[in-house]
């Protein structure tokens, strides 16, 4: 379980996060505050993995709180921001002292699982490797990326997008890109286009089958925790 603490200076911010955390499995909210205070004392006696932290905090900002974190004894934690600050200053601040991601308020459940979800993926596959090449670097930080309300490349729709993601999250086993053009009842052209776009950002693997002939081609299974 990833262990969480909310920091947000609203009570009903703060209950409306612990609500969306706890709809989400594999993570649990083991604490609550609502100041700058409050959160650097919860931080060291419990411990957390996560800390989703509101900017506008009553005694010092979000960013006054991290640089604090960072630079003491505080464990090891990872930070998602969840505020209404859009500061172009204080998102540059954000990303200097290594945010994990950035939710601007007001947002939808939708949006929150999908960072949360895609920060758990990424977490699990940095747990995995014993060490990193440029690929494995490149699709973790590309799953941090994916987000389902993201400015797509030009040859790729939302609609289309959710179909195939779709069709390979609900398949019980991998699929080439002809089975996926099959399921989806897209072309093998199209099919390719967006299969090479998931693997790009780290939403599917890919592994090599022989067929009877010899000629290998590739099986795609879905991975990202992610909703598209």
């Amino acid at each position: 379980m990833i262990r969480t603490l909310v920091v947000d200076d609203d009570f009903m911010a703060v209950s409306v996060h612990r609500e969306f955390v706890e709809r989400i499995p594999g993570f649990e909210v083991v604490g609550e505050a609502t100041t700058g205070r409050e959160a650097r004392a919860l931080v060291e006696k419990l411990r957390p993995d996560l800390v989703l932290l509101d900017i506008y905090l009553p005694d010092e900002t979000g960013i006054e709180l991290m640089r604090a974190l960072r630079a003491g004894s505080a464990p090891r934690l990872d930070v998602i921001a969840i505020t209404s600050a859009k500061d172009v200053d204080v998102l540059r601040d954000a990303m200097q002292l290594g945010v994990v991601h950035y939710i601007v308020k007001p947002f939808t459940f939708v949006t929150f699982r999908e960072r949360l979800e895609t920060y758990a993926e990424a977490r699990r596959r940095l747990a995995d490797m014993d060490h990193a090449e440029q690929r494995d670097i490149d699709r973790l930080y590309g799953l941090l990326r994916t987000s389902s309300d993201a400015s797509l490349p030009k040859g790729i729709s939302p609609p289309t997008l959710t179909l195939v993601a779709s069709c390979l999250r609900e398949s019980n086993c991998a699929l080439s890109t002809a089975e996926l053009a099959a399921r989806a009842g897209i072309s093998h052209g199209v099919a390719r286009r967006y299969l090479r776009f998931l693997a790009d950002s780290g939403a599917v693997d890919y592994t090599l089958r022989y067929g009877a002939a010899g000629r290998p081609e590739h099986l795609y299974r879905w991975t990202a925790a992610t909703t598209v």
